[in-house]
């Protein structure tokens, strides 16, 4: 994997970590404020859709990594969960009816896979070619 590719995914990983804690901090906050109505075309939708737009970027490149450099810990039935686990609560952190023990646990699940992730590239960032 080349310089370009291999820092344009170690920057996806880190947007991904920064939005994954969004998702923690909207559901937070939605289920301290339930009576509050969520927009779903001014708020759901554009997050979600941002994040697949991340996503559809980061998969492919982390799919190559995991291929060309076999990372420690990180294997491709890992990344299509993790991809998978990111798209749904990019919706569900906005539901009113999403259970708060499965959400969290999910949430807790995405850090560790982007936290592998991350320490895995930065890992082999320190290695000589």
């Amino acid at each position: 994997m080349d310089s370009n590719k291999f820092q344009t995914l170690k920057l996806l990983t880190e947007k991904l970590r920064l939005k994954n804690k969004a998702l923690h901090d909207i559901f937070i906050e939605r289920t301290t404020h339930p009576e509050e109505e969520i927009d779903f075309f001014g708020m759901v939708k554009p997050f979600a859709d941002e994040l697949k737009e991340i996503l559809e970027e980061f998969e492919p490149l982390v799919m190559t990594w995991v291929r060309e450099c076999h990372p420690k810990y990180v294997y491709p039935l890992q990344v299509e969960n993790l991809v998978e686990n990111l798209s749904i609560v990019s919706v569900t952190a906005f539901q009113k009816d999403t259970r708060r023990k499965r959400f969290l646990n999910t949430i807790h699940a995405i850090d560790y896979a982007l936290d592998t992730i991350l320490e895995q590239l930065m890992g082999q960032e320190q290695k000589p070619d």
